[in-house]
């Protein structure tokens, strides 16, 4: 009989394959041959845990210099978690405490896992990277390979209880053709590269790691379901089926409209310069969310405002004719901490001192950046827009875009936090446009930490109160005649890019990845059946109902 399991649903597509489990433990024979060590004093157990880190930093750093966009940062950030002064410091008390050297990287990790955890937000989903981290360096101290996926020798759906970054980032959609993970929700690091590869993906599923090694298993990607051992003909069949549909969506070749003509911008998410030119070549509107702190994870001090330009440029240089770049102000803060602007030791990072607040205390930081962003938007000539991360307040709106506005540029904030989308009207009269940025959005609105897996279905962006305040904002913008855009994953979806687009959002911007699915979804779409759709997902219960009240009446519109 076919097992079937849910779980939450994060990147469309049907896959058949056996079943590939990864496991992250190192082998318990290798530990018990490596004993304590026989370290003859705490500096030189202290000498092989720094050769250690310093092996598996390179490792990540090599993988970062190897990927792209948002998956080569989220590896220069787990390089520079392996490298953690504080995670050193707690080794070498572990040592001092009389611990051998494996017993004291264990409670090492684990200390900043239990503390990571407590602060919630988006900080506990380092805790899946300490973990990995964890293993790493166990492996380099006993001397075997690093745990991580196996390299499958036929396209298989790969099993985990979840996976690091450094895992995601080298997966060959090839040869892993689906991903299953136990936890992990619909923002997490899993699914934010699982989007950029273009690989199905379901997270959140109960009782996969039961599946034995070798079984044939289906992942619908766009229903959440994971069938263990389904009927052959059935799975064949969908998996054609579906092969098919997803080839005519990447024929789509823009620009971003509804069937009957109604234009929906279809832009992309960038991290750096290597990013924004390989979307450039993807039939986008331009870049609707630049992701800037992502080029400074990895600094100590805070770059000069000619360093920031240069960087600036390269990635606005790759636009211009018509395509404007949305720029974020540093979105620092929570699970991004950067040296030279985040605040230490807060209690509680991801309701703390973040984004635009971090100009509270130091506006130079601020204004810097803005001349920065100004001047490359001066050297290439592309139209640039600015938008501030974590406003909350029609005031903060205000001052921010003052300051914009006082260098040429286009002033937008962010709406993130329940207040803005409720105050919609206000912020819109003081700026020129708003983006929705939905992963906060939704941790905020229903108080729930995005990797907390059996929270996944609270922290899913088709959650109806997510959806109401999207729709809040939207009509807002309507009425003052101003864009509203979406630059969070859910953006994504096609089918819940419908569903936007019918609420009045009137841009969309994702990994360049989606673009084209979501573009070929669209060309199919009326803009009536999007506000169908729309109000059918408003009217339902929970997110389930929504995608199938969704998915209804695009059905039934669709022509025989």
């Amino acid at each position: 009989m076919v097992t079937t399991l849910h779980g939450t649903p994060v990147v469309a597509g049907v896959a058949l394959g056996p079943a590939l489990v990864a496991s992250s433990e190192v082998s318990p024979a290798a530990i018990d041959r490596f004993g304590d060590g026989g370290f003859p004093d705490d500096d030189a157990a202290l000498a092989a845990y720094d050769a250690a880190v310093a092996a598996v930093a390179a490792g990540f750093e090599r993988k970062a210099g190897a990927a792209s966009g948002a998956t080569a940062q989220v590896l220069a950030a787990s390089a520079g978690l392996v490298t953690d002064r504080g995670l050193r410091s707690t080794v070498a008390q572990q040592l001092q405490a009389g611990n051998d050297l494996l017993t004291a990287i264990g409670n090492a990790v684990e200390h900043f896992v239990g503390l990571f955890t407590s602060m919630g937000g988006l900080m506990a989903e380092r805790a899946t990277d300490l973990r990995d981290i964890h293993g790493r360096l166990l492996a380099h101290v006993v001397g075997e390979p690093e745990p991580g996926v196996p390299v499958p020798e036929e396209p298989s759906v790969l099993v985990a209880a979840d996976l690091a970054p450094a895992d995601t980032a080298v997966l060959d959609p090839a040869l892993v053709v689906a991903l299953a993970t136990e936890r992990g929700g619909p923002t997490s690091h899993t699914a934010i590269i699982a989007r950029q590869l273009g690989i199905p993906c379901v997270v959140g599923v109960a009782g996969v790691l039961g599946v034995e090694p070798g079984t044939r298993v289906l992942v619908d990607g766009a229903s959440g379901v994971v069938e263990v051992d389904p009927d052959p003909g059935d799975a064949e069949a969908r998996v054609a089926a579906d092969r098919e549909e997803r080839a005519a969506l990447a024929a789509w070749t823009g620009p971003g409209r509804t069937a009957d003509g109604r234009e929906v911008k279809l832009m992309a998410n960038v991290a750096d310069a290597a990013s924004a030119t390989a979307a450039a070549g993807e039939p986008v509107a331009g870049v609707g969310l630049f992701r800037t702190e992502l080029c400074f994870l990895n600094r100590d001090q805070e770059p000069t405002v000619e360093e920031q330009a240069a960087i600036y440029t390269d990635v606005l240089a790759a636009y211009g004719h018509g395509r404007p770049v949305v720029v974020r102000t540093l979105d620092a803060g929570s699970d991004k901490p950067i040296s030279f602007a985040t605040h230490p030791d807060e209690e509680n990072p991801a309701l703390g001192v973040r984004g635009l607040r971090l100009s509270f205390d130091d506006p130079g930081l601020l204004h810097r950046q803005l001349d920065a962003v100004a001047e490359a938007a001066r050297r290439t000539g592309t139209e640039t827009w600015v938008m501030a991360p974590m406003v909350a307040t029609a005031a903060e709106a205000r001052d921010f875009a003052t300051a914009v506005r006082d260098r040429g540029l286009r002033a937008g904030v962010m709406v993130e936090v329940p207040s803005a989308a409720l105050l919609a009207h206000q912020l819109l009269a003081e700026v020129d446009f708003l983006s929705i940025g939905t992963n906060d959005l939704t941790q905020y609105t229903m108080a729930a930490d995005r990797m907390a897996s059996d929270l996944a279905h609270l922290t899913d962006p088709w959650q109806p109160a997510v959806l109401h305040l999207v729709a809040i904002t939207a009509a807002a913008g309507r009425e003052a005649g101003k864009p509203v855009g979406v630059c969070g994953e859910a953006a994504a979806d096609p089918l819940l890019a419908a569903v936007l687009v019918g609420m009045g959002v009137t841009s969309l911007s994702m990994a360049a990845a989606a673009v084209r699915p979501v573009g070929a979804r669209l060309a199919r779409t009326t803009y009536a059946d999007c506000e169908a759709m729309a109000e059918a997902a408003l009217a339902a219960e929970d997110p389930a109902a929504a995608r199938q009240a969704a998915r209804d009446v695009q059905a039934a519109a669709a022509p025989a």
